[in-house]
């Protein structure tokens, strides 16, 4: 990475793919940051306008113009976020000079294995180079090989949900992998801000319906992370993500066996432990558990455990 302004301790930072729910949220979350700025958005589809003439309520914040991605200029660029859609963040990733860091929030460098992804998303690999030097982004999980990462490829939101509960556990060879069952629900924006018939407001409003049963995407990617921790070479796993008429937000209860020589409590401390110096995953005690108002607008992440004895 290039050097940083050393006076303001400021990371010089662009989003490609600034108007999508993705590159909106990074600009919430960036704006109040002491050690960021935010000099470059790009959006190919309303390059030329300000962020201002699309999103109102970000008119105090003296954003920069929105630029197509083609003229973009990295002299004055740090980092970049890319929240451009799959299949199309490899070719860009590839022109990004390579002392900027990376952090593409894509699917196209969350596999391990180029393979996997094309069948999973019906989408030619064109830089293997690049996913060699590709780290998943679960920063609990990866911190460390993160830190000296030169392309970051952030989880799905989904496999987030899904792997931070279960990843410690298997890691510690506390679960059965035979038998894991996920039920997921998400809220609307996880699709995305492209128009859809199936979530205009009157289709989704006042219902909820599963979706991507047995074949959704994010399946492979939560099974392959699983299978990197696992002494086992079986891996029984249900997922099915349900749609919530609700605009943000994730639940996913998750079903396990623990070996007969682990009890609750060992799975409770388990998770306690792994997670006591990390601040955006919290284990919640006493018998309660989460919502999705509880971790709504922030950087957090809630679970607790529960024992059925049946």
């Amino acid at each position: 990475m290039r050097e940083v302004d050393n006076l303001k301790n400021v990371i010089n930072v662009a989003i490609l793919g600034a108007t999508g729910y993705t590159g909106i949220e990074l600009i919430r979350l960036l704006l109040p940051h002491p050690n960021y700025r935010i000099v470059c958005l790009t959006s190919d589809t309303k390059a030329g306008k300000t962020m201002e003439e699309i999103f109102p309520h970000l008119n105090s914040f003296n954003l920069p113009s929105l630029v197509k991605v083609d003229n973009i200029d990295f002299s004055n660029i740090d980092a970049i976020f890319c929240c451009v859609p799959h299949g199309t963040t490899q070719d860009i990733i590839a022109q990004i000079p390579k002392d900027i860091k990376i952090c593409d929030l894509s699917a196209d460098f969350r596999f391990e294995d180029v393979n996997l992804y094309e069948k999973t998303y019906g989408v030619k690999h064109t830089q293997e180079m690049l996913q060699k030097e590709a780290i998943y982004g679960l920063t609990e999980i990866y911190r460390k090989d993160i830190k000296g990462a030169s392309l970051v490829a952030c989880p799905g939101c989904y496999p987030t949900s899904v792997l931070l509960p279960l990843l410690p556990l298997v890691k510690n060879k506390i679960i059965k992998m035979d038998n894991i069952i996920v039920d997921s629900k998400s809220g609307v924006s996880g699709a995305g801000r492209s128009l859809r018939e199936s979530l205009l407001f009157s289709e989704v409003s006042d219902g909820f319906s599963a979706y991507g049963m047995v074949k959704h995407r994010h399946k492979p990617e939560i099974i392959s992370q699983l299978m990197n921790f696992s002494e086992s070479k079986v891996l029984d796993f249900t997922f099915t993500p349900h749609l919530l008429p609700t605009k943000r937000g994730i639940l996913s209860t998750i079903y396990f066996d623990s070996k007969s020589e682990f009890s609750f409590r060992d799975v409770n401390d388990c998770l306690k432990e792994y997670y006591a110096n990390d601040p955006f995953v919290h284990l919640i005690e006493n018998n309660q558990a989460p919502s999705t108002n509880d971790v709504r607008g922030s950087n957090l992440c809630k679970f607790s455990v529960f024992f059925d004895e049946q």
